[in-house]
């Protein structure tokens, strides 16, 4: 254990990354509909919110902690017996709340700087596509520097998506304010980085590998508009249930790192 003043941060092994997509999947199977409707209105909310004129797109990735809590309080209240409910998506609005907005701006910050730095790789390549200016037509997208840019984009990002990997869970359950959540959350996300990195690697191979994979068997299979009905029917569900895994994830692995010996009753 890493001892941070009040609070212990338990160091796990490579192998921990997958146990932790485990159980999460474990808790989504037992509550599977009412997870896909917190899902579901999760998107549906943030989707209205994306929508509103100047302010929308700074909004979402604002709210983002804002509404992390809510999936995070699902997950504490299904270990106690209590089925996840719509209404506690809202949860971080009513407590912690202005605790929680700044890490948001971090977000939005951090995301920015990261978005921007990629014209050092590109000359501006990819933040042409993201702002829709430039089509992703398949010379683009098989392009050197169009991939490297991506990379380099996700390097950038890296360290303030760790600093914020943890820090709602340790605002709303630890009372952290803002700042030492974030130093917090980083220091267990470089105490756990190989069970983070298995984590990600598990993740990738999960949200890409096997959607990619399995797009190009139906294709092969079927004929044009019957391939595209039959991948969207499929495809669909499949990222539902792994959103929800990836949500649920979050709130297993900050309960394993911040409190290892602690389980709820069954």
């Amino acid at each position: 254990m890493s001892d941070v003043p009040g609070i212990a941060i338990t160091r796990y092994p490579a192998a921990r990354g997958a146990l932790w997509l485990r159980e999460a999947f474990a808790m989504l199977s037992r509550a599977r509909g009412q997870w896909l409707m917190l899902v579901l209105l999760y998107y549906v909310v943030m989707g209205f919110v994306n929508m509103l004129p100047v302010v929308g797109r700074i909004a979402v990735p604002v709210l983002k902690p804002v509404f992390a809590v809510g999936f995070l309080a699902a997950a504490w209240s299904q270990e106690r017996g209590h089925p996840p409910r719509l209404r506690q998506l809202f949860q971080g609005f009513r407590a912690n709340l202005f605790a929680l907005l700044p890490l948001g701006v971090l977000l939005l910050v951090g995301a920015t700087l990261a978005a921007m730095s990629t014209m050092i790789v590109d000359g501006g390549t990819l933040l042409q596509v993201l702002s829709g200016q430039k089509q992703l037509d398949e010379d683009t997208l098989l392009s050197g520097s169009l991939q490297g840019a991506m990379l380099f984009g996700f390097v950038c990002a890296l360290p303030v998506l760790l600093a914020l990997w943890y820090a709602p869970a340790l605002v709303v359950f630890n009372d952290c304010n803002t700042a030492r959540a974030v130093v917090l959350s980083l220091r267990a996300a470089i105490a756990n980085w190989r069970a983070l990195a298995v984590y990600m690697l598990l993740v990738v191979f999960y949200g890409v590998f096997v959607p990619g994979l399995a797009m190009v068997l139906i294709g092969l299979l079927l004929p044009g508009n019957v391939a595209l009905f039959v991948a969207l029917t499929v495809m669909l569900p499949y990222f539902l249930l792994l959103v929800a895994t990836l949500h649920i994830s979050d709130y297993v692995s900050y309960r394993d790192i911040f409190h290892p010996g602690e389980r709820a009753a069954p």
